[in-house]
């Protein structure tokens, strides 16, 4: 069986700020303000994604900041595992 994907989860929904992101629980008033510029796109966990998948072009720093950040979301509840 492979890894589990992941996805925003239904209650969540992410936003393209200045900054970068801004993912928002519709349920509540839980916020997260990620200062990732324009290196994810506001609807890219809006499909299954692995967990490792990043778009083409990212560079090894970039691609361990991201894991952190997935780590990040999963724990808050942002996304969820598929």
């Amino acid at each position: 069986m492979g890894a589990a994907g992941i996805k925003l989860h239904p209650s969540c929904r992410a936003r393209q700020e200045g900054f970068g992101l801004l993912f928002y629980d519709c349920k509540g008033p839980r916020l997260l303000f990620a200062a990732t510029g324009t290196l994810l796109p506001a609807d890219y966990f809006a499909t299954v994604r692995g967990r490792d998948e990043f778009p083409a072009g990212t560079s090894d720093s970039e691609r361990r900041a991201l894991q952190k950040f997935v780590t990040q979301l999963l724990e808050k509840g942002f996304l969820r595992e598929q």
